[in-house]
Parts: structure tokens; C-alpha cells; sequence
């Protein structure tokens, strides 16, 4: 049992030499003295002033929309949910969409979404998670959800999972929409996750999911792809 003390020990010590003859060569490289002792970290986090800056609502909603738009989404603002519904009726329409799945928001219920959309199947995600309902998920043309925050800064919204909110149904189809009220759309990240802290403490959701723009991938030749991981056209729809 020493013998093998006494090894690990060995290996431990030639390999400390190892990483010291490393970082002194590195260090003689650059021709200055090698830093021993850990940088002091006076700070943390985000500053004063960021923590303290914050749009009035109008400019949070102007420059939401503008950073989705600029990332390749398409953003629209309506009154009222009505106005939103009926747009996605012209989605619907447009696409000639035979397949659309959703959220189980009251929302939808309010508006009779799903009796206006008679000759589209509607899917609506529920508590009995199984191969079917994400099956059904990857096979739509639409996934709507009524996200939780957006994020004037980013262009992200925050759509939080749930036993009727799979995060399938932002994430399957080949098209993603995605409804926000324009007082929940917050200047800077910070704020979503203060305020998420404060909802639920320790006991957040199963996923929360940021979402920029359409779904990209570079990881390949460094050659840009829409699509790959996710919905290529994305929509958001704020209201109020």
C-alpha cells in the first residue's frame, strides 16, 4: 500500500515539474515574469448602471422587434389577441398548413382559435407525454405557444415548459410562433432571471428556453445553416 502512495506521489511531483517547465517556458516566451499569485477580482457581476437601466415600454417593445427582425425572424404587433389570431390565420393560410400544434393556454380557448382553423388539424399539448404527441409535434407545419418573457436586448423570448407547455412544440416544427404580451417584454436579461428567481426560488421549471431567431448551425465548414436544430422561420407576435 506505501508502494503505491509513494507512486501517486512520484507521478503527482513530476507532473507539477511538468506544468511549472510549461508555464516558464510560456512565460520567457512573452519575455515577461511568470504570474504565481491569482488576479484580484474586485468586481462582480453586471454594473450599477447596467442593473439600473431600463426602457419605458414603448422603446422595450420597438427594440425587441427589431433585434428578432434583425436576427431573421419576423415580428408583428397587434391590440389585442383577437388581432393576433386572426395573422395567424393568414400564416395558416399562406402556408396552406394542414398540421398545427400548440400550447394549452386559456388564451386559445377565449379567442375559439381552434374552431377557425376547421380544415387544420390542431394538436394540443398535454399531460400525457408519449410518442405520440411528440410525434405529432415533429410532423407539424405549426407550433404556437404563449411565451413568458421577451428580452428587448437579445431579440430572445423565454418560453417556460410545463405539463400542457412541451418545449416540443417551439422546438419540431418548421415553423415556430411565438405570442408575447408587451409587459412582460424586459429590457435585459437580468431581469428575467431576477424575476425568476423570485417566483420560484429553487424550484424552477423542468426548462427554460431562450430563443434567438430561427434555429443555426455553423459547425460544419463554418458554412451558416437555418433549420438544422430547429424551426427555420420564426415568428413573434407581441400584443398590447
Amino acid at each position: 500500500m506505501s508502494n503505491s502512495k509513494d507512486m501517486i506521489r512520484e507521478l503527482d511531483e513530476q507532473a507539477a515539474k511538468k506544468e511549472a517547465d510549461f508555464m516558464n517556458h510560456i512565460a520567457s516566451r512573452l519575455q515577461r515574469s511568470r504570474i504565481t499569485e491569482k488576479p484580484q477580482h474586485p468586481f462582480r457581476g453586471a454594473p450599477d448602471f447596467w442593473n439600473a437601466y431600463e426602457l419605458p415600454l414603448d422603446k422595450r417593445v420597438r427594440l425587441f422587434m427589431e433585434n428578432w427582425t434583425g436576427i431573421g425572424g419576423m415580428a408583428e404587433r397587434f391590440s389585442t389577441m383577437a388581432g393576433a389570431f386572426r395573422y395567424i390565420t393568414d400564416v395558416v393560410k399562406t402556408m396552406q398548413a394542414k398540421y398545427i400544434i400548440r400550447w394549452d393556454d386559456p388564451e386559445f380557448e377565449k379567442g375559439h382559435f381552434d374552431e377557425n382553423h376547421p380544415d387544420t388539424e390542431i394538436t394540443v399539448w398535454n399531460e400525457q407525454v408519449n410518442e405520440h404527441l411528440i410525434s405529432k409535434a415533429a410532423g407539424a407545419d405549426i407550433g404556437i405557444a404563449m411565451v413568458d418573457y421577451a428580452i428587448a436586448h437579445t431579440g430572445t423570448v423565454v418560453a417556460m415548459s410545463g405539463n400542457t407547455k412541451g418545449r416540443s412544440v417551439s422546438l419540431l416544427p418548421t415553423v415556430f410562433i411565438a405570442i408575447v404580451r408587451a409587459e412582460d417584454i424586459k429590457t435585459r436579461m437580468g431581469e428575467v432571471v431576477k424575476d425568476l428567481q423570485a417566483r420560484f426560488g429553487t424550484n424552477l421549471p423542468a426548462g427554460i428556453h431562450f430563443i434567438t431567431g430561427p434555429s443555426r448551425s455553423s459547425d460544419i465548414e463554418n458554412d451558416l445553416t437555418i433549420g438544422v436544430h430547429g424551426p427555420g422561420i420564426v415568428y413573434a407576435l407581441v400584443v398590447g
